[in-house]
């Protein structure tokens, strides 16, 4: 990859404000994500975080602002071209389909591709990542564990062939163990090539699998920078990582 491509962020958001009603959700907030990195979004509830990842996708309108990807405004576009373009969102919660099985839920996920073609390869890759989907493939997805709908709910994002990879709460009530396998499945994603934007509350385990971090404090950013020296900023520490 030529330096130039990598001084070129793939995402871009400049001065990003979004209001509900009376309510200033996002105040102006600029953050970019390069080809090559995992950045993260840390902060309290309500600090923005979500409504972050969702301003992007264009789930939700943005008041004032510029979100680039790949160099291209997308402001206005609607969100099905988005994924078609390639941003892809794996919403908190999961929003899996409860009523289909695995198979149908991955197949889901790749809805929005122009051909179906080589689903097989893309099967063996969340297979090879997720190896618990391959043995429910059969399985109503509404049975699954929670570990087991978030590695899902993953899957099925990564069969739409993302580009960039918004990720809404991963860990969000999971055991720790399961906690540890969805960060390095995240990890072994980005080091395929897929750059990736976190939201997570559980700080100490995002700022050890990013690159970057922006903490997020009633809308703006209040601190950006190298994940490391954000989890060494004494602020953080006490704030978010217990210590």
């Amino acid at each position: 990859m030529s330096a130039e491509v990598r001084a070129t962020p793939i995402l871009e958001v400049r001065d990003l404000a979004v209001s509900y009603g009376a309510i200033k959700a996002l105040k102006g907030i600029s953050i970019r994500l390069m080809p090559d990195e995992i950045v993260t979004l840390i902060g309290a509830n309500g600090a923005g975080k979500s409504t972050t990842l969702r301003a992007i996708l264009g789930l939700v309108t943005a008041s004032g602002g510029d979100i680039r990807f790949r160099g291209e405004p997308t402001r206005g576009i609607p969100t099905f071209k988005l994924v078609r373009r390639g941003l892809t969102l794996v919403p908190e919660g999961r929003a899996i389909f409860a009523n289909l099985s695995v198979r149908e839920n991955l197949e889901m996920g790749a809805y929005a591709r122009r051909t179906a073609a080589r689903l097989d390869g893309d099967f063996e890759k969340v297979f090879g990542l997720f190896p618990r989907l391959k043995e429910r493939i059969r399985q109503t997805a509404g049975t699954l564990s929670g570990g087991e709908q978030q590695m899902l709910a993953i899957g099925r994002a990564l069969m739409s062939r993302p580009q960039v990879l918004l990720l809404d709460e991963p860990s969000l009530g999971l055991a720790p163990i399961l906690v540890h396998a969805i960060f390095e499945a995240i990890e072994e994603i980005h080091r395929g090539g897929t750059p990736v934007l976190l939201v997570e509350q559980n700080a100490n385990a995002a700022l050890k699998h990013s690159n970057r971090a922006y903490v997020l404090e009633t809308g703006s950013v209040a601190l950006e920078g190298a994940s490391s020296d954000v989890a060494a900023n004494p602020r953080v520490k006490e704030a978010y990582l217990g210590e």
